[in-house]
Parts: C-alpha cells; sequence; structure tokens
C-alpha cells in the first residue's frame, strides 16, 4: 500500500538503506532539493530509481523551481527564471501581458521538468507580503496586492499544467504577514481574521480550484493562538475547508523546519489529526523519515481520492511547444523590467 508520505533523499543517487527504506514505507511521492542535482541524465535515472522503490511508474516527483532565489535546477544545464516579483514587473502598464509572459515562464519551467521525470512544481506563490515582514517570501510573490497575486498566480499554475506538471500553491493560507522565517522560528501573526480573509488568503480562494496545496507553519492569533496552520484543526477546518472552500490535495510544509516542535513523529501526528492529507519531510536525513513514517497514515479516504484526482489532472499529453521560440519572448519581455 502507498503511504502519504513525499519523502527527500540525501544525494545525486540512492543509497542501500534509502532504497529498502522506501520499499518498506511506500511513500505517494518524492521531492529533490540541489543536493540532489548535478545534470539532466543524473536526475533522469534518480526519478527512475524513485519510481522504481514504490513501484509506481506514476509516482509524483515534486520540486521546487520558482525561479529567482528558489531554483533548485540552475546553471549551466538549466536556465535562469525570474522570480515572481520580477514578472509582477513586467508592462506595469499591461496586466494581459504581464499575465501572458507569466504563463509562458512557468510552460518552459514545466518543459525543463518534464524531461527529466519531475512531475510536480512548488509553485506558485501565493503569499501576499506586508510591510515590515520577514523577507523569507519578498520577491518570490508575485505582488503587493492580493489581486495581482491571484491573477499571476493563476498564469503560472495554468502554465505547469498546460505542459504536464502539477502546480502546488503555498503557503495555505497565507505567509505573507509573518515576522519571521518558518525554516528558522515559528512566526505569529496578529492580524484580524476579517483583515486576513480580505488579504492573506484572498489568492487562495481565488485558486482553490488547483489539485495541490501546501500549509503555511504560521500561527494567527485570530484562529488558534497554540497552533500553526499545519497542525491546527481550526484553521484546516474553518479555514482551508470552510472558507477557502479548499477540497484539494493539502500537505504539510517541510516537518524538518524549526517553526515545528515536537519530535518527528508528534509533528506527524498532530498535522495529521488537525486535517492534512499529506506530510513531506525533506531533508534526507534517515531518522527523522523513519520517525515521519511512523506517524504516517497509509493512503486511504478521501486523501486518497483527492490524491488521485490531482494526478489525473496531468494525464494528458502536454501542450504543443516551441521552447525555442518561447525562450526568446521570455527573455525579451525580461528585457523590459525596469
Amino acid at each position: 500500500m502507498t503511504r502519504a508520505l513525499i519523502a527527500g533523499c540525501s544525494g545525486l543517487s540512492l543509497t542501500p538503506e534509502e532504497s529498502a527504506f522506501y520499499r518498506e514505507a511506500g511513500p505517494w511521492g518524492f521531492i529533490l532539493f540541489k543536493r540532489n542535482v548535478e545534470s539532466p541524465e543524473q536526475v533522469r535515472a534518480l526519478c527512475e530509481a524513485l519510481r522504481e522503490t514504490v513501484g509506481r511508474a506514476d509516482a509524483p516527483i515534486l520540486i521546487d523551481q520558482e525561479g529567482g532565489r528558489v531554483q533548485r535546477l540552475g546553471p549551466p544545464n538549466w536556465p535562469k527564471y525570474p522570480s515572481g516579483g520580477t514578472y509582477g514587473r513586467i508592462h506595469a502598464n499591461d496586466p494581459i501581458v504581464r499575465r501572458e509572459i507569466t504563463r509562458l515562464g512557468a510552460r518552459l519551467i514545466a518543459h525543463d521538468l518534464r524531461a527529466v521525470g519531475i512531475t510536480v512544481d512548488c509553485l506558485p506563490v501565493l503569499d501576499v507580503p506586508t510591510p515590515g515582514a520577514h523577507d523569507v517570501i519578498g520577491d518570490r510573490a508575485y505582488g503587493r496586492s492580493p489581486e495581482q497575486v491571484a491573477v499571476l498566480g493563476r498564469a503560472a499554475a495554468e502554465g505547469l499544467l498546460a505542459g504536464s506538471v502539477l502546480p502546488v500553491i503555498k503557503h495555505m493560507p497565507g505567509h505573507g504577514r509573518a515576522g519571521a522565517d518558518s525554516h528558522l522560528a515559528l512566526p505569529v501573526v496578529d492580524a484580524s481574521r476579517a483583515e486576513l480573509e480580505r488579504h492573506d488568503f484572498a489568492p487562495f480562494r481565488i485558486l482553490s480550484d488547483m489539485p495541490l496545496a501546501m500549509t503555511a507553519h504560521v500561527v494567527y492569533t485570530a484562529l488558534d493562538p497554540d497552533n500553526p496552520a499545519t497542525t491546527s484543526p481550526i484553521v484546516m477546518s474553518e479555514i482551508v475547508r470552510g472558507h477557502l472552500a479548499y477540497d484539494g490535495l493539502v500537505m504539510t510544509d517541510d516537518l524538518s523546519m524549526q517553526a515545528l516542535s515536537g519530535s518527528y513523529r508528534e509533528r506527524t501526528e498532530k498535522a495529521f489529526a488537525a486535517g492534512c492529507d499529506m506530510a513531506l519531510h525533506c531533508n534526507g536525513r534517515m531518522d527523522e523519515m523513519e520517525a515521519v513514517a511512523e506517524g504516517t497514515p497509509m493512503l486511504e479516504g478521501e486523501a486518497l481520492r483527492r490524491a488521485e484526482a490531482a494526478l489525473r489532472r496531468i494525464g494528458h499529453e502536454a501542450e504543443p511547444f516551441d521552447p525555442v521560440d518561447a525562450r526568446a519572448r521570455l527573455d525579451a519581455a525580461l528585457a523590459m523590467v525596469a
């Protein structure tokens, strides 16, 4: 059976210990980072090896390929891509062009990813930064208004889907107001529920038809002063499944991030008890992965339904596409950004 887990690995190829663990644990999918990337041929072989361990050719393989400072596949083997904020500055007086180029950039990323066997991109970032917030989101955001973030976020998601790659909307229900980097500490947001719904949560409600979402390790005191969204039954039920009307698959952000407390098994069990569908563990450390797997249920029920529905969204041939012409159009548009 398949476990409701997305796991990382430690290097450029699988160790015997990793292969044995994946065969036993049966994760739904995997996630790659820069430590796992050397060349297109190597990444393709790693993806094949990961899928072989679980015996599923459609096992999703994820990556964070946003562009800007969050890009796991990069030069010299892959082109650089702009940050979300760069797309937000294209032709400031022409939102239609801005949307078209954002979609084009994501379509190019999808082309790169599918060529090496990667089928899920942790993009778009739907967080809306506010003045005084930590720069962990910063120029990763498409703009400073919920409207622009939603429009360009949808354009990016559509570009990925056109290339037969699944988008992941993040960080639900909103990390943009956070005053700390959740990789290192637990952010606490004190805004009112009305303000959060109007501003921070709005892009996620607009893109609630997307198949996959990643949580925010952020405390919203107006909703649940004791738990970050990832482990909050209140946020998951009242906001994610309620106000946002989100019925896609919800994965945690990385369970190894320092915003969370408790043992790795405890973190995992709390996330599932809150209502998450899928555990995400990224750093490839075997002792942590084993503890997370111990706290992770098999993929069944509503979570299985959502996972299967997500994979059906990419069960098609990619949209016809000329990558050379597309790259030229993207570069021409970026050359005009101030």
